[in-house]
């Protein structure tokens, strides 16, 4: 015992220290203002939130593969060993710049609601919301689109081969690889919810329900399987074939809806990218089905109509209009947003500069205004007639952010006997009924209701910046509703801010969604600046459910990239500079 607690002791502080440390490329130019420094390379950069998974993304750089091809082969391998969020069970966005065409292309590759799916399906009798059907059964699954979109984009913009991409997923998922401290942690940490279903025991504890121990070699046999199938079959090994045999087969069982015609019919759709300008740059970003783009583009242009933030230190009157904003866009967000192919969105006028100056001009410096008293706006007169997170960026200037999940943390915590795929429980982002919380806190009204082949709002934020017409800022996150504002304040804090991406990553948050009516604040406030807000009204709460970003700049040359510390494992990695 006493030599197993010292490995525990050990592996941890390895595993801690190798969290926390940051590789350089030979030469890297130095950066102004570098508390912490970001990694940086001249061949490109991948930025993820498990750092095996993101060498595997440099390395296909190294092999010569685009942007696309690294960040697929990350995804991948994101779903062998960051399985609380990488995932083949789920779906999410893929914002992908083509630097040979000065195009952006935005992949929605969203989990649908199944055929059978619809509005009234999460309410008992007495019309209450059941929210154990949504978030513990298969009830709760979306058809998965991670597979088909990687795919996708792979074989659209890619430029190696499929079985190139895929294999070094394929060879961690059968050979195994060494857990380290955080890896256990996590799985320990949701030791209820995996092991209510015996699949998801079989997979991630030991024959006697034990947990592994940091060191040990962890594989994924069955996982293996499934992305041998797509390796050699393509969509048509995971949607059709025995993996969607084996994903019908147990929908009874945990009284899931998905049948072989939702996983057959399942659609990847490109869409045309929300786009914005922010003090001379221009930002590109996720449209609906995603409220991520339309609500960042939205408060980036209230900001707009104040002096830009300077220096590293916040002060209330900032936070207080900051969070004012914040207020403003969720109230948007919850009336407003839905999957456009079913209901009208009215992105323009969201996205409208003079909407966005009318509704700041409404803010009270000096006061803050209740959620009960703020409904959402009325952007029509304007019109005219949550998850992981990896950015890419390779030599040639191509870039991609990508943002995709299973919800949850491991999704609905059960996996399809035979196939090691995890699955999501994504149907919790429908309004189950107007008004009702979701997992995240987050309301939604009559545009985001279920429908079947609907799908869900998100608040995935995949975006790309440019600067004079040139990339410059790849950018993402995970944490649910906290994403949004976790994207705004790391652009705003290295275009208002001159921060670097890591100093800019590491700065303390506030995030406000509206309702609940308060503001959630990280550490680093001072006593006195949460004195001054409570005055003026707010509530103030601790928090410490984190977006993480994780995000890439270029410039003169070089990648610079940095993982968020808050996610103990991600990595920066260069094909030429290690992570």
């Amino acid at each position: 015992m006493l030599h197993r607690l010292c490995a525990l002791i050990a592996a941890l502080a390895v595993s801690l220290s190798a969290s926390f440390a940051f590789a350089f490329a030979q030469e890297v130019p130095p950066l102004p203002n570098a508390v912490h420094s970001p990694n940086a390379g001249r061949e490109g950069m991948v930025v993820a939130e498990e750092q095996r998974a993101t060498e595997i993304g440099a390395d296909i750089l190294a092999q010569g593969g685009n942007a696309v091809d690294a960040a697929v082969a990350t995804a991948f391998a994101l779903a062998v060993t960051y399985p609380a969020a990488g995932n083949l069970g789920g779906g999410g966005f893929m914002m992908v710049y083509l630097a040979d065409e000065d195009r952006v292309v935005a992949v929605d590759y969203r989990e649908m609601a199944p055929g059978a799916a619809d509005r009234d399906m999460y309410l008992d009798k007495e019309g209450e919301v059941v929210r154990a059907d949504i978030m513990k059964t298969l009830k709760g699954a979306g058809v998965p689109g991670t597979v088909a979109g990687l795919l996708y984009a792979q074989e659209k913009y890619g430029r190696l081969s499929r079985k190139d991409v895929m294999a070094p997923a394929i060879r961690l998922a059968e050979k195994g690889y060494p857990l380290r401290y955080y890896d256990t942690a996590r799985v320990e940490a949701y030791r209820s919810r995996l092991t209510r279903n015996e699949a998801a025991l079989a997979e991630f504890f030991k024959p006697d329900g034990a947990a592994y121990l940091p060191g040990e070699t962890f594989k994924r046999k069955d996982l293996a399987k499934t992305l041998k199938a797509i390796s050699k079959k393509g969509r048509d090994g995971f949607y059709k074939g025995w993996v969607a045999d084996a994903i019908v087969a147990d929908m009874p069982n945990h009284g899931g809806l998905i049948s072989h015609d939702d996983l057959e019919n399942y659609e990847v759709t490109e869409r045309d990218p929300v786009r914005g300008t922010y003090r001379g740059y221009d930002i590109v970003s996720m449209p609906p089905p995603s409220s991520g783009g339309v609500h960042l583009i939205e408060m980036l242009n209230m900001l707009e109509t104040r002096a830009p933030r300077s220096g590293q230190s916040d002060d209330a009157e900032t936070l207080h209009f900051l969070a004012e904003v914040m207020r403003r866009a969720y109230a948007d967000r919850a009336e407003h947003l839905g999957d456009p192919d079913y209901v009208d969105v009215p992105v323009e006028g969201l996205t409208s500069k003079t909407y966005a100056h009318d509704l700041a001009a409404a803010i009270d410096p000096d006061s803050a205004t209740p959620s009960s008293k703020i409904g959402a706006g009325d952007p029509y007169p304007y019109e005219s007639a949550d998850t992981t997170h990896l950015s890419v960026i390779d030599a040639e200037g191509n870039m991609v952010a990508n943002t995709y999940t299973l919800n949850a943390s491991f999704g609905s915590g059960i996996v399809i006997p035979g196939t090691g795929v995890l699955m999501n429980n994504e149907m919790d982002d429908f309004s189950a009924a107007p008004g009702v919380p979701n997992y995240y806190g987050l309301v939604g009204d009559e545009k985001n209701a279920i429908a079947a082949g609907k799908r869900p709002l998100s608040s995935m934020t995949p975006t790309l910046v440019f600067k004079d017409g040139e990339p410059y800022l790849a950018t993402g996150a995970q944490g649910g509703s906290r994403i949004i504002t976790a994207v705004l304040q790391v652009i705003v804090n290295v275009i208002d801010r001159g921060m670097n991406v890591a100093d800019a990553t590491d700065h303390p948050r506030i995030h406000h969604q509206w309702l609940p009516d308060e503001i959630l604040y990280e550490p680093g406030l001072s006593a006195d600046t949460i004195r001054l807000l409570e005055a003026k009204g707010h509530t103030l709460e601790p928090f410490d459910w984190h977006a993480t970003p994780q995000t890439l700049l270029w410039r003169d040359g070089w990648a610079y990239g940095y993982a968020d510390e808050r996610t103990p494992g991600s990595a920066a990695c260069s094909p030429d500079g290690g992570c």
